[in-house]
């Protein structure tokens, strides 16, 4: 049971990182053996779920990664449905639209739409954030009480910009705020330049999934994120009761 934990949480480590890992910066990360560590790695490149630079000594998830993460994404059965509804959207507003799920204290990305004039920016599907710096988990977060917000959240929240939440009574103030009106929304809290408005698509109870749109952040005037707003809980709204009457829960 203790080898499958740490296999995993290599796997884990070495995907949140940007960089590739040398073992000794993993077992800085994790406080593993060394010995163990080798081992383990050795195995998951062997098995091609992790692979090396051309020196040997760094390592990153390998190719075999990607096909857990695909079937996930194949065998849901709300993201078909997801997938129209992005597209409609995007088709009427224009900038990128992501889907997401809660995942404990953090938002996973499984679909997304680019802005057409995105400029080729990378797509965030498969990446991982804090809930409380993205208008995403925010939104969802919200469907929770404060005391399970708490029991959920870390003791240190972790700031991605200057503009991040990092303090538990201000992120309750402003859940507050997107219980009343009904959809998030944040200014560069997790990307610089960025500002993004989401709500949760309510098939389940509390959500687990939302939609967000994406837009520069000097597009963001109080009128404009109105207007975002009225698009993204129309079809969120409509996503939920299609789901519904698909009987997916």
């Amino acid at each position: 049971m203790k080898s499958a934990e740490r296999t995993v949480k290599i796997l884990e480590t070495l995907a949140a990182s940007p960089t590739r890992l040398t073992l000794s910066e993993l077992q800085e990360r994790m406080g593993y053996p060394r010995s163990s560590l080798h081992a383990l790695v050795r195995t998951l490149r062997e098995l091609k779920w992790v692979e090396a630079d051309e020196t040997g000594s760094a390592f990153g998830v390998g190719p075999h990664a990607l096909l857990s993460g695909t079937a996930y994404l194949d065998r849901d059965p709300a993201l078909r449905f997801a997938q129209e509804t992005l597209e409609d959207l995007r088709g009427e507003i224009g900038y990128t639209i992501h889907y997401a799920r809660r995942d404990d204290a953090h938002v996973l990305y499984l679909a997304s739409r680019e802005a057409r004039d995105s400029g080729g920016r990378v797509s965030r599907v498969g990446r991982r954030l804090p809930a409380h710096v993205t208008a995403l988990g925010q939104a969802l977060l919200a469907e929770l009480t404060e005391a399970e917000v708490d029991e959920l959240l870390p003791f240190q929240l972790e700031a991605l910009q200057p503009r991040s939440i990092v303090g538990r009574a201000a992120l309750h103030e402003e859940l507050d705020v997107v219980r009343k009106r009904g959809w998030a929304f944040e200014r560069e809290q997790n990307t610089e330049g960025v500002a993004c408005v989401a709500a949760a698509v309510g098939y389940r109870i509390p959500a687990t999934d939302a939609i967000s749109c994406s837009m520069p952040a000097d597009h963001a005037t109080p009128g404009h994120v109105e207007e975002v707003a009225d698009a993204v809980t129309r079809h969120t709204a409509a996503l939920a009761r299609r789901l519904r009457h698909e009987g997916i829960r």
